[in-house]
């Protein structure tokens, strides 16, 4: 496919999702970075998001912590003190003064979070049932003294309203147009979902409709607190990543979720868009994308996919055809990693630098601010942004 008739398909045309613009369809997707200083966004950051933001589309943030209360892994930025939302506030800022938009990933980790770094501030490992993911995790909970626990209604409660009511306050206050609950990749809502995690026997366990109960409580009461149309969702219904195994009924199990969000939104209380990880890197040989057209057939509001694209970067016939039905954005992460411009580059038929997996979860700027733009000839200084970490932006 020529540039010329990609620039005129529907990718590069403008969307609207929720009550913001969008200046074509490309997506950044989250891809969690490990640049934060404390739980604090960084300049790091700043630079990061505000070169992406530049060609109008969406971003997707770094997977962000609500509280420390549901997990902690170290350089991972947090959204539940005003400190944390002032610096954000700076990189939503840049990010609009660009002509950009930005969702918040909102995470909870669950039973994965760090045992060892939950004990050292009086927290305990919590889940929706006392499993865990694998032996060695339960060997590491058991050697830091804070082995599994199950959430109780009372401590469920007190997410719903407290730790994720906070978390939307503060994001809200830091200028993000979307906030979106991360509940993919095996992390506490999928968790629930699950039913090779999830063993309970109250209203939280056994079926769908209690496994999915957690998940539409947060969205159901974060959409007292902001408008529903800046909230979303990423699912995973396929995931293999820290689940023992694809869940068995997830059609039917995705199906009803999906299904209850569409209710919502014929009460006029729709999500801005639901996101879904549907490539085909869960595939062992990488040659058929795995088959989720029945959530686009439940769901008739935006749905942001990825995770299948880079496979058709020759023509990039798979956008083309993903957008044709003016509600699909489609979604990069690796490439758009390393690839600040990346749907300027999309667009002309440039090609794209490669991406290094050895510097995505580094904290300094090697490999991160260090990708150029197309044209860009200026060598990189390796010792030096090796040396360079992110300083906080409050």
């Amino acid at each position: 496919m020529s540039s010329g008739i990609l620039q005129a398909s529907k990718v590069f045309k403008s969307i609207k999702v929720g009550q913001t613009t969008l200046k074509h369809r490309i997506a950044h997707l989250p891809t969690t970075r490990n640049r934060a200083a404390n739980h604090v966004p960084t300049d790091l950051m700043k630079q990061y998001y505000t070169e992406r933001a530049a060609t109008g589309g969406l971003l997707v943030t770094e997977a962000t912590l609500v509280s420390l209360n549901q997990g902690i892994y170290p350089l991972v930025p947090g959204i539940w003190n005003e400190t944390q939302s002032k610096a954000w506030k700076q990189i939503t800022d840049s990010v609009h003064e660009q002509g950009g938009a930005i969702s918040l990933q909102m995470w909870a980790l669950g039973r994965v979070g760090s045992a060892q770094l939950l004990k050292a501030h009086g927290l305990p490992l919590t889940g929706p049932s006392e499993n865990y993911e694998h032996e060695q995790a339960e060997k590491d909970a058991i050697e830091a003294g804070n082995p599994i626990k199950a959430l109780t209604e009372e401590d469920i409660k007190d997410l719903v309203y407290n730790q994720f009511a906070n978390a939307a306050k503060l994001a809200d206050e830091a200028g993000f147009d979307f906030l979106e609950l991360h509940g993919a990749n095996g992390y506490l809502f999928e968790q629930f979902i699950h039913p090779g995690v999830n063993k309970r026997t109250d209203k939280y366990g056994g079926s769908i409709e209690n496994r999915a109960r957690l998940l539409l409580e947060v969205i159901d009461h974060l959409s007292t607190i902001v408008d529903p149309s800046k909230l979303a969702v990423r699912l995973s219904p396929v995931n293999t990543f820290q689940v023992p195994g694809v869940n068995e009924t997830s059609e039917a199990d995705y199906s009803y979720i999906v299904s209850e969000l569409q209710k919502r939104a014929d009460q006029g209380k729709g999500l801005a868009y639901i996101s879904v990880v549907d490539g085909r890197f869960v595939d062992a040989d990488h040659t058929t994308a795995i088959e989720l057209d029945y959530i686009h057939k439940l769901w008739k509001g935006v749905l942001l996919r990825g995770g299948n694209y880079t496979y058709d970067r020759e023509g990039w016939n798979a956008i083309q055809k993903d957008t044709e039905d003016d509600r699909t954005l489609v979604g990069f992460g690796r490439n758009f990693i390393a690839n600040p411009d990346l749907p300027e580059r999309i667009k002309k038929g440039l090609p794209l630098n490669e991406y290094d997996r050895d510097t995505f979860y580094t904290p300094t700027n090697f490999g991160y601010n260090t990708y150029p733009h197309h044209g860009d000839s200026t060598p990189v200084k390796e010792e030096v942004e090796k040396q360079r970490f992110g300083v906080a932006l409050a």
